[in-house]
C-alpha cells in the first residue's frame, strides 16, 4: 500500500466516517434511535421523495424499500467520505470541514424531526468526535508513513529505513483493522440495543369484557395456497415511513386527548388496560396495495372504542377531523363522520391475542375498519385532537392524498399462483375477497373469459373482515386466464376500471395466467 496514493487517503475517510456514524448510531439508541446520523438523513429522503417514486419503491421493493434506502443513503455518504479523504491528501484541513458539514447535516435533519428534543443533536456530535478524532489520527499516520518511505527510498541500502518502513505500513494496517472493527461492534451494539429497547414481553392483557367466540375454521386447512383466515402477526403486512421502530417507554407514555373538546383527557397505558375492552375482528388494507396486492391482513384487535373516549373528552361543534399523532410526531387525518357512523373504531392495544408488537403500534394504536391505513390506522400512538381540516393538515394531506379514502371492493385470487403450472384435472382456484364496513355478499371467478361463476365461500366473519372463497376447476391442458371479481352485501359490483393507488387507493380486477400441463 503507497501511503501516499489518493486510494490510501480516500479509504482514511471512509474509516473516519464508518467509526463516526457507527459511534452516532451507538449514541442514538441510547438516546432516540430516530436521530441516528444516517436515519435522519434516510427519513429526510423519504419524506422529500415524491409521490411516484414511493409508490414504485413500494410496487417493487416491498419490504425492501427501507433497506436500499438505507444502503443508498450509506453509499451516497461514504462516497463524499471517500472524496474527503483525496481532499485531505492536500489540505487535511479541507477534508475535516467536507466531513464536518457531513455531520453537521445529519444533526441538523435529526433536530428538524417533528418529536425532535435537544438530546437528539447528542449523536451528531459523538459523530463529529470520533469521526474527526480517527480522520486525523488516519492523516498524520500515512503522512509519516509517507515521509519513511521517501526516506527508505533515499537510502536503498539501510536496513534501519527498510525496517522502518515496513514498521509503518504495518501499523496503517493494524490501525485500520482496529477501526473497522470498532465501527462494526459500535454498529451492532446500537442496533441490538434499539431491538430490544421496548419490552413487550412481561405485559399481561385483560380478557374483553365480552369475550369474542373463537374463529371458525378457515378454508386454509381444505385447499393449500388460500390465505389464513387470521393472518399470524409476524406475517401481517407493515406499510409506514419509519426507518426505525419507535421506542416507547411505558412508564412516561401518555394518550392525550384535546382540540375542540369540552374537557381535555390524559389516559396512561394502565388506565387503558382498566377500562372496558372490546374484541372486533378487522382487516386492515394499505392504501399502496395494488390489485391482487399483499397489503391486506385480518387480525383479532383489542382495544377501547374510540367513541368512548371521544365521548368522555366530549366532542366540541366545530372539528370535522380527528388528527391523530404518533410518538415521533407522525400525523394522521381522519374525518370525524367515519368516526361518529356507528363503525368498531378502536384504540388498539392487542393483536390476536397479545399486547401489540412494536413493529405494528405498541403499545396503542387506531384501527378503523372500512378506511385505508392512511387515514385511519395510526401506529404509536399518542394524542388524538378534534380539530377542522382548515386548521390542520396531517402527513399524506399535504402530500395531495384523498382525505376520505374508503376501501374499494377487492378480490384476490391465492391459488394458482399467476404464471404457475398446475397439473391437468380437478384442482381449486381460491383467495380472499374484502370489502370492510360492506361485507361480501359473492364472489364471481372467470375463465378464458367466460361467463362469470360464483364461487363458494368461506366462513363470515363480519362486514368489517376479509371472506375466503373457492372454485373446484376440472383444469384442461393449455394456458388459461382467471379472473375474480367480488360483489358487496350491499349490490356493489367491483368495478373493471383500473386506477394507481394515487390518491385513494387502487382498482381493477386481477387477472392471473395459469398453465396447465
Amino acid at each position: 500500500m503507497d501511503p501516499s496514493s489518493r486510494m490510501s487517503y480516500a479509504a482514511a475517510g471512509l474509516l473516519s466516517t464508518a467509526a463516526g456514524v457507527a459511534a452516532g448510531h451507538l449514541a442514538a439508541a441510547l438516546t432516540d434511535p430516530a436521530a441516528s446520523p444516517v436515519l435522519a438523513v434516510g427519513s429526510t429522503v423519504i419524506d422529500l421523495t415524491p409521490t411516484p417514486l414511493k409508490e414504485w419503491a413500494v410496487r417493487e421493493l416491498g419490504n425492501a424499500d427501507k433497506p436500499v434506502l438505507l444502503a443508498s443513503v450509506a453509499v451516497g455518504t461514504l462516497v463524499l467520505a471517500g472524496l474527503a479523504g483525496v481532499v485531505a491528501r492536500r489540505s487535511a484541513r479541507l477534508g475535516a470541514v467536507v466531513l464536518l458539514a457531513l455531520v453537521a447535516l445529519a444533526g441538523a435533519l435529526a433536530l428538524h424531526r417533528p418529536a425532535a428534543r435537544p438530546v437528539d443533536v447528542v449523536p451528531a456530535l459523538v459523530s463529529a468526535a470520533i469521526g474527526l478524532g480517527v480522520f486525523a489520527a488516519s492523516v498524520r499516520s500515512l503522512r509519516t508513513a509517507s515521509a519513511t518511505a521517501t526516506f527508505a527510498t533515499a537510502l536503498p541500502g539501510s536496513p534501519e529505513a527498510v525496517l522502518a518502513a515496513r514498521a509503518s505500513r504495518r501499523g496503517l494496517l493494524l490501525g485500520a483493522g482496529a477501526v473497522a472493527a470498532f465501527s462494526g461492534l459500535a454498529a451492532a451494539t446500537g442496533q441490538w440495543v434499539i431491538r430490544t429497547g421496548t419490552q413487550i414481553a412481561d405485559i399481561v392483557l385483560p380478557r374483553a369484557a365480552k369475550p369474542l367466540p373463537p374463529l371458525p375454521a378457515g378454508l386454509e386447512k381444505a385447499h393449500a395456497g388460500i390465505s389464513a383466515l387470521r393472518t399470524p402477526t409476524d406475517r401481517f403486512y407493515r406499510v409506514d415511513t419509519n426507518l426505525v421502530v419507535p421506542r416507547v417507554n411505558l412508564d412516561s407514555w401518555r394518550l392525550r386527548i384535546d382540540g375542540d373538546v369540552r374537557q381535555e383527557l390524559t389516559l396512561t397505558y394502565d388506565d387503558l388496560l382498566a377500562m372496558p375492552l372490546v374484541e372486533r375482528d378487522i382487516t386492515l388494507t394499505c392504501v399502496s396495495n395494488e390489485v391482487g396486492g399483499k397489503y391486506v391482513g385480518a387480525a383479532r384487535w383489542l382495544g377501547v372504542p374510540l367513541m368512548d373516549l371521544l365521548d368522555q373528552a366530549g366532542i366540541g361543534t366545530k372539528a370535522d377531523q380527528l388528527l391523530s399523532t404518533a410518538v415521533d410526531g407522525f400525523t394522521i387525518s381522519t374525518p370525524l363522520d367515519v368516526v361518529r357512523d356507528g363503525r368498531d373504531v378502536l384504540v388498539a392495544i392487542g393483536m390476536n391475542g397479545e399486547p401489540l408488537p412494536a413493529d405494528h403500534g405498541f403499545p396503542a394504536r387506531l384501527v378503523t375498519p372500512g378506511v385505508y391505513g392512511f387515514v385511519g390506522a395510526t401506529k404509536w400512538l399518542e394524542r388524538l385532537t378534534l380539530t377542522t381540516y382548515a386548521a390542520k393538515q396531517a402527513y399524506w394531506t399535504k402530500r395531495k392524498w384523498a382525505t376520505d379514502a374508503p376501501i374499494k371492493v377487492s378480490a384476490r385470487i391465492d391459488t394458482p399462483k399467476p404464471f404457475s403450472t398446475v397439473d391437468a384435472g380437478q384442482t381449486v382456484i381460491g383467495g380472499v375477497a374484502w370489502a370492510q364496513h360492506r361485507g361480501i355478499a359473492r364472489v364471481e371467478v372467470r375463465i378464458d373469459g367466460g361467463a362469470w361463476q360464483t364461487a363458494r365461500l368461506g366462513p363470515d366473519a363480519g362486514l368489517d373482515y376479509w371472506r375466503q372463497w373457492y372454485l373446484p376447476w376440472d383444469a384442461p391442458k393449455g394456458r388459461h386466464l382467471v379472473a375474480v371479481r367480488a360483489v358487496t352485501k350491499d349490490g356493489d359490483v367491483q368495478t373493471a376500471v383500473r386506477r394507481t393507488p394515487f390518491p385513494d387507493g387502487s382498482s381493477g380486477i386481477q387477472e392471473v395466467v395459469v398453465n396447465v400441463s
